[in-house]
């Protein structure tokens, strides 16, 4: 299979919850949507369109490329099914991989052994076929390669993505409890927010919400923030292709949004920290940092969104404490958000209702293991109170 001129299916993992995001993401793409999974969609093309796909993508966690499918009853036939690969067209035999795997099969208890397993197969296979093998270990850095195995059947993969791209290369400084990028950039087209009018968001922490924005905002696809990826480390990659492909998506950027982005937190630590974020991100600029309380946050009349992200009582502070707090944001967006569309996002439900607003949305997300919702306020004159 040459792997830079044929087509072959593309499976985009994300979130539980975050998929309807992802499909809206590669229809604006003009990708087509094969199936979707609980955490994954799959789409199809070449390994150019990976490219292009890890470049883009703002709320999918990796791009695997599909190699091969067989059947798997143990460990002998899944190594036997792998070392029949062509990996030394794909793999440089002076490079390094990392095996990554999901296995639901009763003959594994340990998932690092199937890892092992694929990994001997392909190492042995490079050796075998060009006399030195590649090196090995965690570090996914370099080649990544994904074993699927459900049952009594294994698909194979290249991760082309490498590390996460919720890594986009910007959070150098993440202070307590971030939300992920990617978390972060769904949050925001969940609120329909692209770019024409305000965006507030109190409660900024490391900013990762202003930023995300910032991104949507201007049209600027997210992967231009990082220099290295899974599928600069095969066989065939060529600079001078993944140059172009960055050249086109800068020249799809806008310079420009309508709206102003407002991003406030108590903390002088934290504000100093986004900011070095936005800086490193290259979206400073567009982000007006301010240091106060949520409920002194600067809202201008013309209208918007104001989104916050508040503590939920997992692992920080008592909840009777943020109960207060909680109140206190139902209380703002009443008294100083009026013509907004308020959102709060929760992974606690019962604080949630101390907001003492009608909800009209109650959109499900997840942030690591913790279901989460994000709770939608027409914020007009006179919103009167009933618990969400």
């Amino acid at each position: 299979m040459n792997l830079w001129t044929q087509k072959s299916r593309i499976v985009i993992t994300c979130a539980k919850a975050m998929p309807p995001y992802l499909k809206e993401e590669l229809r604006l793409l003009e990708y087509p949507i094969l199936s979707e999974g609980a955490a994954s969609v799959e789409t199809e093309g070449t390994m150019q369109d990976a490219m292009k796909l890890n470049l883009f993508i703002r709320t999918g966690h990796r791009v695997l490329f599909f190699l091969e499918r067989f059947r798997t009853r143990n460990p002998d036939e899944l190594y036997r099914g792998v070392t029949e690969m062509g990996w030394e067209e794909w793999i440089p035999e002076e490079g390094y991989i990392c095996v990554t795997s999901t296995v639901d099969s009763p003959t594994i208890k340990d998932t690092r052994f199937a890892n092992v397993k694929c990994k001997d197969a392909i190492v042995d296979r490079i050796k075998r076929v060009r006399g030195r093998r590649p090196d090995s270990g965690s570090e996914k850095d370099r080649t990544v390669i994904h074993l699927f195995w459900k049952d009594e059947t294994s698909s194979i993969y290249i991760d082309t993505s490498g590390q996460p791209l919720s890594k986009r290369g910007y959070r150098q400084i993440p202070l307590e409890a971030p939300m992920q990028e990617t978390l972060a950039a769904g949050v925001i087209l969940a609120t329909g927010w692209r770019g024409n009018n305000h965006l507030i968001n109190p409660m900024c922490g490391s900013g990762t919400l202003a930023i995300e924005a910032a991104l949507i905002g201007l049209g600027r696809p997210p992967g231009l923030l990082r220099s290295n990826f899974g599928f600069m480390h095969l066989k065939g990659f060529h600079e001078s292709s993944w140059r172009e492909i960055r050249r086109k998506a800068r020249a799809v950027a806008r310079d420009w949004m309508d709206g102003k982005i407002i991003a406030t937190d108590i903390s002088a630590e934290a504000i100093q920290g986004a900011k070095k974020n936005a800086q490193t991100a290259g979206v400073e600029r567009w982000i007006d940092f301010g240091i106060c309380p949520f409920e002194e946050t600067p809202v201008p009349g013309e209208g918007g969104v104001v989104v916050l992200n508040p503590e939920y009582g997992e692992r920080m502070g008592e909840k009777e404490a943020l109960k207060k707090i909680y109140k206190g944001i139902g209380d703002f967006f009443k008294k100083r958000c009026q013509g907004y569309r308020g959102y709060l996002f929760t992974g606690n439900f019962e604080l949630a209702k101390q907001v003492g607003l009608r909800t009209t949305r109650r959109v499900p997300f997840y942030n690591s293991n913790i279901e989460c919702r994000l709770l939608e306020y027409e914020l007009y004159e006179g919103s009167h109170k009933k618990q969400s």
